[in-house]
């Protein structure tokens, strides 16, 4: 029988994931079926609930429902637990199962498919929502001084805090790729308006200005050379 999967957010028309999922499934012979379903704002709970009535094995979650996935979930990774953030679910006879793989792709597409070490790097993180939320901790894993900045300073003062950054790696020592180093790896977080003035190796969009047409008030010159 074709297992049956789904992405669900609002807005979803956008998505690419059923595209890149079916060519997945070509290419490693998996009989699977996976589609974009849009979910009320107000009732992702009731979608989740439906979709597993249905028959479907688990879904990916998209803006804005990954803290909602969340607090749905009834075991959670290590990782989606830092995240506070879910943007996998699988469903079986014993609950609903939450993942985040935000950061791990993230940071393999950077290092490994665009070969750009991380390490040692200037990160700016635009955006406190679900996907920043992902890909924070992996990016400070990955070694580079990382920068929250959101339209509401203390929105990025509360990812910064709630993810656990400044408790997991303000450390004496910690290994990084393979390597003891005494650098203590940097976490801060800002506002748009103390950006000028500084600039950064690696800028990574987690807003959804994308899906909205709204601008980001990045001054002149934030960019590092190369």
């Amino acid at each position: 029988m074709t297992d049956k999967y789904a992405v669900i957010g609002n807005p979803i028309a956008h998505s690419k994931s059923p595209q890149i999922h079916q060519m997945f499934a070509l290419q490693t012979g998996q009989d699977i079926s996976y589609e974009a379903i849009l979910s009320p704002l107000d009732g992702f709970a009731a979608t989740i609930a439906r979709i597993r009535d249905e028959g479907y094995k688990g879904c990916s979650v998209t803006v804005p429902f990954k803290f909602e996935a969340f607090q749905l979930a009834t075991q959670l990774t290590e990782r989606a637990q830092a995240a506070q953030a879910v943007n996998t679910l699988k469903f079986d006879v014993n609950g609903i199962f939450g993942d985040n793989t935000d950061g791990a792709g993230l940071t393999r597409d950077i290092e490994q498919n665009i070969n750009v070490s991380l390490r040692n790097k200037r990160i700016l993180l635009m955006g406190t929502g679900g996907a920043a939320y992902g890909v924070a901790l992996p990016l400070l894993h990955a070694g580079g001084e990382l920068t929250v900045v959101s339209r509401d300073p203390e929105k990025a003062r509360l990812l910064v805090e709630r993810t656990g950054m400044l408790d997991s790696f303000m450390l004496d020592e910690i290994m990084l790729d393979g390597d003891i180093t005494t650098s203590t790896p940097y976490v801060s977080h800002t506002s748009y308006v103390d950006l000028p003035g500084h600039q950064f190796d690696v800028v990574i969009n987690a807003t959804s200005a994308g899906l909205t047409g709204s601008e980001i008030p990045l001054p002149p010159g934030i960019f590092a050379p190369g």
